[in-house]
């Protein structure tokens, strides 16, 4: 009698939270399908019958990240100061990587070395996408700034994931306050050099607001 099969979508999900748990616990270093297989109990073969291989498991984490990723922003309500919007929109972005440094290497570092990123996994970062070239159209048609939003979108998103890879690091500042901070410059500076000619320089002070999660102390560098 051929084995019953197990890929029920209660059993899916059971094990995407569970390796997503993983991930968040131990690292990279720590994750194995047998580790992912007992925090979900089930086995490794239903596993595999789920997601085919490490690689298809390691690609469903990559598109859990983004849905995730995609309802934190969905949940920044629009206002009638697309500039504002825009500095919460980053901030959005700083506050998930910084409260998930091990999913969001896993989304923007693709550091296993069995998985190979196809045109599907490309797909899954549109959304996000998506939301920056909204948020920069808006500021473009405001005239807060002048350029092609996919361009100046990518490029924000670009900006971010570096200053990021930084602060991760421990290399933007030993302060909460000197972090911040820094954002603020940044973007500032960032931005002001794509306002259109006519446009004065906006203050510093009316940058990015701080970010609403931690990742933990960052070891002593630049105060």
């Amino acid at each position: 009698m051929p084995r019953e099969k197990q890929r029920t979508p209660e059993l899916r999900d059971r094990v995407l939270h569970a390796a997503v748990a993983m991930l968040a616990d131990e690292g990279l270093a720590g994750f194995t399908t047998r580790k992912v297989a007992h925090g979900a109990s089930t086995s490794i073969p239903a596993v595999y019958e789920l997601f085919g291989d490490k690689a298809g498991l390691v690609r469903e984490i990559l598109f859990e990240g983004f849905r995730r990723l995609h309802a934190q922003l969905s949940r920044i309500e629009a206002t009638d100061d697309p500039r504002a919007d825009l500095d919460r929109l980053i901030d959005g972005f700083r506050a998930y990587v910084r409260a998930n440094p091990v999913l969001a290497h896993v989304m923007f570092g693709r550091p296993f070395a069995d998985f190979d990123p196809g045109e599907q996994d490309a797909a899954a970062q549109a959304s996000l996408n998506s939301q920056f070239v909204r948020c920069v159209a808006r500021c473009v048609d405001a005239g807060v700034i002048a350029g092609d939003p996919l361009d100046i979108a990518h490029i924000l998103l670009a900006f971010a994931q570096g200053l990021l890879a930084q602060e991760t690091a421990g290399w933007l500042g030993s302060t909460e306050e000197s972090r911040d901070r820094r954002w603020t410059i940044a973007f500032d500076a960032l931005l002001a050099g794509l306002r259109p000619a006519s446009s004065e320089i906006r203050p510093a002070s009316a940058g990015l607001r701080p970010a609403s999660s931690e990742i933990g102390p960052a070891p002593a560098r630049l105060s």
